[in-house]
């Protein structure tokens, strides 16, 4: 049995944006369920607006979301040789003719049938030429059928049919020789074998022109399932004004690529009550028959609560790596302190997003931080200052500097001087990290070490005696 291939062809002309990303997690998902191979073709035949740095951005965009390729990436404009080929065939076969209208001619006829009720499709003018004129420019058309039908079942909104006297003789190649978007990719599926084929549903009337022209070449038609389009809040289609729509802006905030996968299949495709899903399970349970007709809405919301599932229960060693080009960003060395997969053990619980993170990580490397003006004049008060010096003394006798052993010299400091632990954990929280809103405290000290903590302490106690800081 033949294993199905499918693909992801994106045009190099911007960055990878929410729903192509999409489409190629879809296509990969597939792939990977199915045992078969997924390939990456870069569509950049519209040489004007290609450019190698939107190529780049696509790439790392796949990289980032783990969406590997089995062969690729096959780049369109080293195809056109065999593009000719194929449009020297149809001609040959009299199923394309050179159509010698001029841009004002067909753009007249397409005001007169406007005006005339009728669609404004090519009037066939030079459809039945039989002598060609070598001297003047031309396009080449495909001579489609004018009557029947042409139907196919979509994967996923069932049951398609265009009539053909709607379609008109669409150009194959342009008059400077370059061929045209519905002709190669036709060429380029067939020639790769391409089995099934899940793209946008903006594509659903381009795919009759493409079987017809399947048919006239005589080759195989593949499957299609045409995806529907990812919406905003608003139900207008995704775009700037709502937010950020490429993909690497997501990790520029912070997002980790296992959210957005997961947010991402869940955009259209849904399994029981289920929301988080790991890779191994999505490969598992995706299905394109189970993708809904209906377009999804991008909710930044339910994509901020996913990443703070994945902080929360990812590996500090790897989220570690994650955060430092965050804290480098705020001009902190990530070697300058405490271990930074302690650190993320600390934060990871509150943290949405890797910037939240980092920002959160900033009190462990600088000594020189401030203490929020309104927790140093409710908790670093003459009073406290008692009750920190005191701390201090007893986390320096401390042999053992782990959370437990911490936490039992705070209980024991709140039962010897009769408070309750917030009296004394609040101030120490202020004390030692500017705030109140900060990791759980005993963390934060065995976290912080002994040496920068009792140092810290000193600091604290100065400030709430209204003593000078050294």
């Amino acid at each position: 049995m033949n294993k199905i291939r499918l693909r992801f062809a994106p045009s190099p002309t911007g960055y990878l944006h929410i729903g192509g990303a999409r489409t190629a997690l879809f296509n990969w998902l597939l792939a990977k369920k199915l045992k078969g191979v997924f390939i990456l073709r870069i569509e950049d035949t519209d040489v004007a607006r290609s450019t190698q740095e939107s190529v780049d951005a696509i790439l790392q965009g796949m990289e980032w979301l783990g969406l590997d390729w089995d062969e690729g990436p096959f780049y369109q404009s080293d195809n056109f040789p065999l593009y000719k080929e194929y449009v020297q065939k149809l001609l040959d076969e009299g199923k394309a003719y050179r159509c010698y209208c001029t841009a004002e001619e067909l753009e007249a006829k397409r005001e007169r049938a406007m005006k005339e009720g009728r669609k404004p499709k090519y009037d066939g003018t030079c459809r039945n030429l039989t002598v060609a004129d070598a001297g003047r420019p031309s396009v080449v058309r495909f001579r489609a059928p004018e009557e029947g039908v042409t139907a196919f079942n979509d994967l996923i909104k069932g049951p398609i049919s265009f009539n053909n006297e709607e379609l008109d003789d669409l150009i194959i190649e342009r008059s400077d020789g370059t061929p045209t978007y519905n002709f190669v990719v036709v060429i380029d599926d067939a020639s790769m074998g391409i089995s099934m084929v899940i793209r946008g549903d903006d594509h659903i009337n381009n795919t009759p022109r493409q079987i017809l022209l399947y048919e006239a070449l005589g080759k195989a038609v593949p499957q299609f399932a045409h995806v529907p389009m990812i919406l905003g809040s608003d139900k207008t289609r995704l775009s700037k004004r709502h937010g950020a729509t490429s993909v690497m802006a997501y990790r520029d905030m912070g997002f980790l690529p296992e959210a957005m996968v997961n947010y991402l299949v869940r955009l259209g495709w849904s399994f029981g009550d289920e929301e988080i899903f790991s890779r191994e399970d999505l490969i598992e349970k995706f299905s394109i028959e189970a993708v809904g007709k209906s377009a999804g809405v991008f909710n930044p919301d339910k994509l901020l609560w996913l990443n703070a599932h994945y902080i929360k229960n990812g590996d500090p060693e790897r989220l570690a790596g994650l955060l430092v080009p965050f804290l480098n960003e705020r001009g902190v060395d990530p070697d300058a302190g405490p271990s930074l997969p302690a650190v993320v053990k600390t934060l990871q619980e509150r943290a949405r997003t890797m910037i939240e993170m980092a920002d959160g990580a900033l009190f462990y490397f600088r000594e020189d931080y401030e203490f929020d003006e309104a927790a140093a004049e409710k908790f670093l008060t003459p009073e406290s200052s008692i009750l920190l010096a005191e701390l201090k003394i007893r986390l320096s006798a401390l042999e053992s500097f782990d959370a437990e052993t911490i936490g039992a010299a705070f209980k024991q400091l709140c039962t010897d001087m009769g408070v309750k632990l917030p009296q004394v954990a609040q101030p120490a929280r202020v004390a030692l990290t500017g705030k109140t809103a900060a990791p759980g405290i005993f963390e934060v000290v065995e976290t912080l070490g002994k040496k920068v903590t009792l140092t810290r302490l000193d600091r604290a106690v100065a400030v709430a005696k209204n003593l000078p800081v050294h």
